[in-house]
């Protein structure tokens, strides 16, 4: 069984008694934290793919310990400008195991969307009845827009007269006309 779980902003795939590095979170070393940002559950075979988050589930880890990863060094140059500037950069991280990984009510995601199609439903007399409102004040505009005298259109340009071409001279020709 593993899942994807978002953890500190990023996503990992994870499995029971697994050990990875992950950005600095709080709490203290040997306590235990639960993720509920649980995005895919695979369980022998069966994926359970939320949407975005599976309702329900969650992955409860244990800090083990806090520490800073490599360094890493950071270094500038603008050549024949006499700018150098180097460096270091040490990210914290924090060792973590993961626990155990639940899943709870995997369908309830599922039952979630069909609701908001029968709300839709008891809104459309309403929007109905608005109809004939919204027809006669259209009606309205339009009537009104009918009154205004129109605008007086701009006149066209006309489009500029070409310019008779110059045969094109080469110096070859010039030459030969000297």
């Amino acid at each position: 069984m593993y899942a994807i779980v978002e953890i500190a902003g990023q996503q990992f795939k994870v499995e029971q008694d697994q050990q990875l590095f992950v950005h600095r979170l709080e709490g203290a070393e040997g306590t235990k934290v639960s993720f509920d940002n649980v995005l895919l559950i695979d369980n022998k075979g069966k994926v359970n793919v939320g949407a975005p988050v599976i309702a329900g589930a969650n992955v409860s880890v244990k800090i083990l310990e806090h520490l800073k990863d490599d360094k890493v060094i950071v270094f500038k140059k603008k050549r024949r400008k006499g700018y150098k500037v180097k460096n270091g950069h040490r990210q914290y991280l924090t060792k973590i195991q993961i626990e155990s990984i639940s899943e709870k009510g995997g369908a309830k995601p599922a039952a979630k969307k069909a609701e908001p199609k029968a709300e839709a439903k008891a809104a459309a007399p309403k929007a109905a009845a608005k109809a004939p409102a919204d027809k006669a004040s259209a009606a309205a505009k339009k009537s009104a827009a009918a009154k205004k005298p129109a605008a007086k259109k701009a006149a066209a340009k006309k489009p500029a007269a070409k310019k008779a071409a110059a045969p094109k001279t080469t110096k070859k020709a010039e030459d030969s006309a000297k």
